[in-house]
């Protein structure tokens, strides 16, 4: 035989082994939904951020955001445990580990344990009983009220985008140790945004929707054309409220500049999908959600007005 057959026989139990290991860390990556995670974790950090004022320590908002990153994890373990039944009913879904039979429900429940129980004593040894009970809140409110309602009715979409729009007003808590005006401006931004950014997703993915028996808007009977006109009015309701913040004179034309540039944006892509909802129009809209959000968050830690308006006196 060739020298190189019998390299091959010695490597494979490596390789296995590797394949292995590198197969399940995907599938917890898929089990939290880690592309959410990464959203989640920056927008607590700049809630931090901003709490803190530019004399913070980074070590410290970035554990806080970590925290509420694992919490987030946990919540979204949970969801894809009590959808696991959906999930397998859906195309873009069914081969998530649990429909798919690669991970037990058992395994699930201990990764979403352990992620949500982290999370949670760092918040509440580190930051306070508030930010951790708010934690614990947000992680109920998406995976025992948001969860179980999207069969039940198209608002559920309300409903959720109240757990989503939490990280960075969680972040301002666990810095600050109270809800405050950034704080709630955040809020209110991401939960605005998030209607334009989720009805894209629902009008694309509606016939999974449909077959799985999910009461979203987009998959409901005789709704043409309501998914692009909510769209478009929340794109609309999204840009006075990110201007809040200037309003207020806690940002400056950096930041200003900036909200105008990409709610702007958000409204002409939702106007689009308005006039006419069709897959590319959808997609657009989409692509644009996933820019505008990042791009304002930075905008406001970048403003020097924020950082004048927050430095200690």
């Amino acid at each position: 035989m060739k020298p190189e057959h019998y390299a091959h026989q010695a490597a494979t139990p490596w390789s296995e082994l590797r394949r292995t290991l590198v197969g399940r860390l995907a599938d917890v990556a898929i089990l939290f939904k880690l592309r959410i995670g990464v959203f989640v974790t920056w927008a607590a950090f700049t809630g931090g951020l901003l709490a803190a004022g530019p004399e913070a320590s980074l070590g410290r908002v970035l554990l806080a955001a970590l925290a509420i990153g694992l919490v987030s994890s946990g919540s979204c373990a949970f969801n894809q445990i009590l959808e696991r039944d959906v999930d397998r009913r859906m195309r873009r879904t069914a081969g998530r580990p649990l429909p798919s039979g690669r991970m037990s429900v058992r395994e699930a429940v201990f990764w979403g344990t352990a992620s949500a129980l982290t999370g949670t004593l760092v918040l509440a040894l580190g930051f306070g009983p508030l930010s951790a009970f708010l934690g614990l809140a947000t992680l109920v409110g998406y995976a025992l009220v948001y969860t179980p309602l999207k069969r039940e009715t198209s608002f559920n979409t309300l409903v959720g985008a109240i757990p989503g729009a939490m990280p960075p007003l969680l972040g301002y808590v666990a810095l600050a140790g109270a809800p405050g005006p950034w704080g709630w401006a955040l809020f209110a931004i991401v939960f605005a945004w998030q209607f334009p950014h989720f009805l894209a997703i629902a009008w694309l993915y509606r016939d999974d929707y449909r077959r799985a028996g999910m009461k979203m808007l987009p998959a409901l009977p005789g709704t043409q054309g309501a998914a692009g006109r909510q769209a478009f009015v929340y794109s609309l309701l999204l840009l006075p409220v990110s201007l809040l913040p200037a309003v207020r004179g806690e940002a400056g034309i950096t930041y200003t500049s900036v909200a105008l540039f990409v709610g702007l944006a958000y409204c002409v892509a939702a106007a689009a999908f308005a006039l006419r909802e069709d897959e590319r129009r959808a997609r657009a809209l989409l692509v644009v959600s996933l820019i505008h959000l990042p791009v304002l968050l930075s905008g406001a830690l970048c403003d020097p007005v924020v950082s004048l308006v927050l430095r200690p006196s």
